[in-house]
């Protein structure tokens, strides 16, 4: 048989876990301990305290009893569930980069497993690294950012794509859509927005923001019901394209139809525009898709 003071203490103790599985344990911190007194057996001592530290929003140090769970922020409840997230940041501006990583870093099991200050080690490091989001610019040296996203989404197919851009176009950010990426972050919303944005491409859904989404919806309006035939070439257009994509220069193309290099310049920039695309690599591409030239 207990004693009083015996049956005190452990239900004491069914207390303590009681309070840690309804996440009291978020702000308290208990203790139960065994003292005596001149002799006299106070068994129990349960005391629950607050924490002064809410700012770090975790439990100190103190022990648990057993079978108990502990909560907090490095710990999620019942019934979450914490995924690590593999994070790529490729910026040219490392006051950009240092923003970004420190945002990451405040979030349990984000980890940043590298940086790239230009388009092609963008590419290199995430087929190296494999990561599950790249949070890539658009103005890099060396390789843009919409031809990295096309390259990355081509060699890793699960590596989802976050543009962190200062450009507010609609045009663009349909482009980088249409390459693959799945998220796009003005740097303007970089402190509000960037964890969400995360968030969301990791779990492979689409992300915009407020301003984003309204740029997009007022470039939709303004077109319209403008005609198909606005994207359609030339026959002047189509002859300048297999050419281009075939690898011959301006001065080369210019050669083999007769005309001057500028014209030849005026036609691939007509080219570009209607077709929406952004580099010659692109236009090669769009050049095999319709057929105008064998792979």
């Amino acid at each position: 048989m207990l004693g009083l003071a015996d049956r005190w203490y452990h239900i004491a103790r069914v207390v303590m876990r009681l309070a840690l599985y309804a996440g009291i344990a978020r702000r308290y911190r208990y203790s139960v301990c065994r003292t005596r007194d001149r002799g006299f057996p106070c068994w129990v001592v349960a005391r629950i305290s607050w924490i002064q530290s809410e700012r770090e929003g975790r439990e100190k140090d103190f022990k648990l009893p057993l079978g108990a769970r502990r909560f907090g922020r490095d710990t999620p409840a019942r019934g979450d569930s914490v995924r690590k997230i593999r994070i790529l940041v490729a910026d040219d501006h490392e006051l950009i980069r240092r923003g970004v990583i420190e945002l990451v870093h405040r979030q349990p099991s984000w980890e940043v497993v590298g940086q790239a200050v230009h388009g092609q080690e963008a590419v290199e490091k995430a087929q190296k690294l494999k990561p599950d989001v790249v949070i890539l610019d658009i103005s890099m040296p060396r390789l843009d950012g919409l031809e990295a996203t096309h390259q990355i989404r081509e060699a890793v197919p699960r590596t989802e794509i976050l543009i962190l851009t200062m450009h507010e176009s609609e045009q663009l950010v349909r482009r980088v859509l249409q390459a693959g990426a799945k998220g796009y972050i003005l740097k303007s919303d970089l402190g509000r927005r960037l964890v969400a944005g995360v968030k969301a491409v990791a779990g492979h859904r689409h992300f915009l923001t407020s301003k984003v989404s309204e740029i997009v919806l007022e470039g939709y309006l303004k077109r319209g019901t403008a005609k198909s035939s606005t994207t359609q070439l030339t026959r002047r257009e189509v002859e300048i394209t297999r050419l281009v994509a075939v690898g011959n220069s301006n001065k080369e193309v210019a050669e083999a139809l007769g005309i001057t290099v500028r014209t030849v310049e005026t036609h691939r920039s007509n080219i570009m525009r209607k077709l929406d695309l952004h580099s010659a690599n692109a236009l090669v591409r769009y050049a095999i898709r319709s057929k105008m030239v064998e792979a």
